[in-house]
């Protein structure tokens, strides 16, 4: 496995990292203890980054897969929606406990869409600094879905680490295009940032054009690490290999092609229409809080994702 230092921070970062939203009761809902085996397996084969949020409800599937090893060989990424003080401590103190760590390597604020948003979470910033100060975070960041969110993070020196969506084709970024999406990583990379990149095969969208989707990702230099959902064995052996450069045996291609997969549609979807409309398939239709997916209809095209403004709807 490949390694990097995560911009100017002093943490080296495995090129593959867990995506922990996948295996907890937002997509595939594993158990703690079937999604930390999943997770451990990952880390006693090389990878030793994993990304996390206190929306994703997977702190406990975290602290299963810890069990064994050092856990100062890991390195664990976390962020919250907190905006002040309060939150900001509780957001922290609930992974600390749940994690039973002593330190978040790595805390950012959640979802951050531009400078404005960042002014109005600015005293929770403040705060992870503070915490950063007793070592009880050791990097601060933001994660972002918007070109204004990385270019808002150029203005702040206080953001160390910065999470952005980026894919081949663009997919989940809310404004601006993909070219300015790298553009603006690669400046703030280039500043000593580090950076490490999400949504590699558009949440799950992508999977129908897998290799050169991975290549595009693995080609960027301004990204240092890569954050990947993954959710069964296969999948972990597939990616540490494909990041590794190392030949995928026809059967572990075969393993991963067969895994179940079926659309999903997230909790804050607003209900807009637009992906029903997108669908030339009939497989969605008008719901009471969101579209209803008729599985029987629907082929996995991933259309109804590239209307989707709030990338809502993935392939799990």
């Amino acid at each position: 496995m490949k390694y990097n230092e995560l911009g100017n921070t002093g943490i080296k970062v495995s090129k593959l990292c867990f995506g922990g939203l996948t295996v907890g009761p937002l997509q595939a809902n594993l158990s703690p203890a079937e999604g930390g085996r999943i997770i451990r397996h990952a880390f006693e084969n090389g990878v030793n980054f994993i990304d996390t949020a206190q929306l994703y409800q997977t702190y406990d599937h975290i602290h299963e897969g810890l069990k064994g090893m050092n856990r100062h060989d890991i390195v664990i990424a976390s962020k919250s929606y907190a905006y002040d003080y309060r939150t900001a401590i509780e957001s922290v103190e609930e992974a600390l406990k749940a994690l039973n760590t002593d330190y978040i390597d790595v805390f950012m604020l959640h979802e951050q869409e531009s400078e404005h948003t960042i002014r109005g979470h600015y005293e929770a910033l403040e705060t992870f600094l503070k915490l950063k100060e007793k070592g009880i975070i050791r990097a601060v960041g933001l994660s972002t879905h918007a070109v204004a969110g990385v270019k808002a993070a150029l203005k702040y020196k206080e953001i160390e680490v910065i999470h952005p969506i980026i894919n081949i084709s663009g997919l989940g970024i809310i404004d601006g295009t993909l070219d300015e999406m790298i553009q603006n990583v690669t400046e703030f990379h280039n500043r000593g940032g580090g950076v490490f990149s999400m949504k590699p095969l558009g949440g799950g969208n992508l999977l129908n054009r897998i290799e050169t989707s991975f290549d595009f990702a693995l080609n960027l230099q301004c990204v240092d690490s890569i954050a990947v959902g993954m959710q069964s064995m296969e999948e972990v052996d597939y990616n540490i290999k494909r990041f590794q450069g190392e030949l995928i045996q026809d059967s572990l291609k075969d393993a991963v092609k067969r895994q179940p997969r079926k659309l999903h549609i997230a909790s804050w979807c607003v209900n807009c229409g637009a992906c029903i409309e997108k669908c030339s398939h009939s497989a969605l239709t008008p719901g009471e809080s969101r579209p209803v997916i008729h599985y029987d209809k629907c082929v996995l095209c991933g259309y109804c994702a590239s209307v989707c403004k709030d990338f809502c709807i993935k392939v799990v």
